[in-house]
């Protein structure tokens, strides 16, 4: 049988891109016994690095991992296209892009003119976007992908607002006999679209794609479209004439986007630019690593909060709302339960009127992006640039939802100068972490029936330290702590530990859809749940979604649906008195138990046999290791006697 190192360099030469096997501490296996790889190089242009392993690889070596590395050195995320890895291996060897052959990216990468729009791509949204990223990754360069964000989701938002505004304009042009005036703004904005003018419509730019001053082109389009539409202004990027940015490159990005169609109506009623933005988000957070978490919330993260609290109507609050993730999920979540979950019938009249946003964001940056991202959605929103401690620019709000994914263990947080602060009822946070801080501001702003779902770290259920302990007692006395959940590690991509979920509700006395849970938490032990999409990252599912929130509906729930069951190792709801007796600490695990093992139908008898003769042999094994080694230290010794010292002629 063939050596996995021989394997791997097998894979790597018929795929286009380096591989190698590791096991579970990431170390490279390249002596293992495996078998050969029995496939021809894969030809589907929207497959990811994930849907490729799971394909061809987790069968045909169950006992190891295999790594698919970029040309950088780093791993390559499992959402990555296969067609994005062989270029840039491609690139990196010597054959990139040259000055006019790859001007039609687009249609290297599958896309055609025209085509390409929502509605002519057969509904297939997963392929534009993967497709657009994997052309716009290979504009990049040698560019950060921190800057070169900036670049693509702002020509990605300036091609919706241009698209939305040539429509509107043909249909008012249409009905001119009718009395329509397509040079009247008022026009466009009671439809909800920015007035686009001249210098600032796509056909301009990709008409003057190729000049060198393309990038001063893109700014002054941004200055003018800020300048009509107040809504906009300090918004949009403008700094595409730097010369850190090649304008040839720049050049191409406007000719690729220029290839799909995503602010016409069709692909405005599906939603094209908003998930177009919001993978676009995905990638660069992972690409950017640990200062991706800064702004984003992985999408799965965000819809099982959205799924637990079910944010159909009223006031909803995120005090650090980074890319805005938390909004864009609760209007999705809205349009997708029209007619209720079964927890009772609540009526819906249109997402986007039904409730009602306020977000705060302390990173001017990520600030542009959260309203970008709203604006493209046609989300309306009260989002203010600010630090939510310091400066609450919502000081008189009370949500009826919050959700958050508040920044971990910040110890920055300047808390010394909010000592007498009126959120700090439940006790003053240590001036060394911000955890409960953003946990009593929440609280906070709470409306009199209002629910908060929010991520925090896990030291949050257990931590005593500088007064925290008391603080989380303080919250589970007033009866305000519903329901946590732990996580499994790997969900997020700025760090790899685990993270829990925090349910808080003002008022539990229950009402017609909810049961009275005074006196009650739920306990639910999610961290066995998810799959890994690479060696690095976990997601979700939908079922392990639904899975959770189907848990917790049951147990609220005052309807007569599937009754709520503790489940061994999995979920149980206990009293606050159970819950004080264990000092509050909140973690699942204290209290859900250990779910049962499978019997592997060998007899306890046999299998004890075979474990201690494991055990024997393994003992053989170290003391030979040990023999061997210390035959070798001593032969070091005698070699190293044996050396004349300096200057010893005898």
């Amino acid at each position: 049988m063939p050596a996995s190192g021989e394997v791997a360099k097998t894979i790597s030469q018929i795929e286009g891109f380096e591989v190698s096997f590791v096991d579970d501490d990431g170390n490279v296996v390249d002596d293992a016994e495996t078998v050969s790889y029995r496939y021809q190089r894969a030809a589907k242009k929207t497959w990811t690095l994930a849907q490729w392993r799971e394909t061809r690889i987790e069968e045909e070596y169950p006992d190891l991992w295999l790594v698919a590395w970029r040309p950088d050195g780093e791993e390559a995320h499992g959402r990555t296209l296969l067609e994005t890895l062989r270029h840039s291996h491609h690139e990196a060897e010597g054959d990139g892009l040259d000055d006019e052959s790859d001007a039609p990216a687009a249609d290297e990468n599958g896309l055609k003119r025209k085509a390409a729009s929502a509605e002519d791509a057969g509904g297939d949204l997963a392929d534009i976007e993967r497709t657009l990223w994997a052309a716009a990754d290979k504009l990049r360069g040698s560019m950060d992908a921190a800057e070169y964000k900036h670049v693509v989701l702002g020509l990605i938002f300036l091609k919706y607002v241009s698209d939305a505004y040539s429509e509107v304009r043909a249909q008012l042009e249409d009905e001119i006999d009718e009395g329509a005036d397509p040079d009247d703004i008022d026009e466009y904005r009671w439809r909800n679209v920015a007035w686009v003018p001249p210098p600032a419509q796509w056909r301009t730019l990709t008409a003057q794609a190729r000049q060198p001053t393309i990038g001063s082109i893109v700014d002054k389009a941004m200055d003018e479209l800020e300048a009509l539409n107040p809504a906009l202004r300090g918004v949009l990027p403008k700094d595409y004439a730097r010369p850190a940015l090649d304008q040839q490159r720049l050049g191409q990005l406007i000719d690729l986007l220029g290839n799909v169609t995503v602010g016409d109506s069709a692909a405005r009623s599906r939603d094209v630019l908003g998930r177009v933005y919001e993978y676009f988000l995905s990638m660069f957070a992972d690409a950017e690593g640990k200062r991706g978490g800064e702004f984003y919330t992985p999408r799965c993260v965000v819809r099982l909060l959205v799924e637990m609290i079910e944010p159909y109507q009223g006031r909803v609050y995120d005090p650090c709302c980074g890319s805005a993730g938390m909004f864009v999920q609760s209007v999705d979540f809205i349009e997708a339960h029209a007619d209720g979950n079964g927890n009772g019938d609540m009526p819906n009249s249109g997402a986007r009127t039904d409730i009602s946003i306020y977000g705060q964001e302390s990173n001017y940056t990520t600030w542009r992006l959260a309203r970008m991202n709203l604006a493209i959605r046609g989300i309306g929103g009260q989002i203010e640039h600010g630090n939510s401690f310091h400066d609450d620019r919502h000081r008189d709000l009370r949500a009826d939802f919050i959700l958050a994914n508040p920044p971990f263990n910040v110890s920055d947080w300047g808390g010394d100068h909010l000592t007498d602060d009126q959120r700090w009822r439940y006790g003053v946070p240590p001036k060394g972490n911000a955890n409960f801080a953003w946990v009593q501001h929440m609280v906070h702003h709470l409306a009199p029936r209002g629910v908060a779902g929010f991520v925090l770290a896990n030291g949050s259920m257990s931590s005593r330290q500088s007064g925290e302990g008391e603080i989380r007692k303080n919250l589970v006395e007033a009866d305000l702590v519903d329901c946590m959940v732990a996580l499994p590690g790997q969900l997020f991509f700025s760090t790899a530990i685990p993270a829990c979920l925090w349910f808080l509700a003002k008022d539990r006395s229950g009402d017609n859809r909810l049961r009275d849970r005074r006196g009650e938490i739920l306990f639910i032990d999610a961290r066995t749940l998810g799959r890994m999409v690479d060696r690095t990252h976990r997601e979700f599912s939908n079922d392990d979604i639904v899975q959770v929130a189907s848990t917790y509906h049951a147990w609220r729930s005052a309807a007569n649906g599937a009754p709520y069951v503790d489940e061994l190792g999995y979920c149980k709801s206990v009293s606050i008195d159970d819950v004080l007796a264990h000092d509050c600490v909140l973690t699942p695990g204290r209290y859900v138990g250990v779910a049962p093992r499978p019997d592997d139908g060998e007899p306890f008898a046999d299998k004890m046999a075979r474990l201690v003769a494991q055990w024997q042999s393994h003992q053989a094994e170290a003391a030979r290791l040990d023999a061997e080694i210390e035959l070798n230290l001593r032969q070091l010794i005698l070699v190293e006697a044996s050396v004349p010292a300096d200057g010893d002629t005898n």
